[in-house]
């Protein structure tokens, strides 16, 4: 799993951090998100999938992650 985080579009509202508290954090100067875990394991997808739902910035994105040969 892979997960984009687009910080020009995040507000800080900190959701995801609720959310998947494992996966993303905050800055403390801005309150901008940032992914602690890049390729977190699927165990948090639930948590990921949820961040995403409820991001109301729209700022956070999953995509397949790249088959390993």
């Amino acid at each position: 799993m892979k997960i984009d985080l687009d910080q020009e579009k995040c507000i800080g509202a900190g959701q995801c951090v609720i959310a998947a508290p494992d996966v993303f954090d905050q800055r403390e100067d801005d309150g901008i998100a940032f992914l602690v875990d890049e390729d977190p394991s699927e165990d948090h997808r639930g948590e990921v999938e949820q961040a995403v739902s409820v991001c109301p910035a729209m700022a956070i994105a999953l995509r397949a992650a790249a088959a390993k040969p």
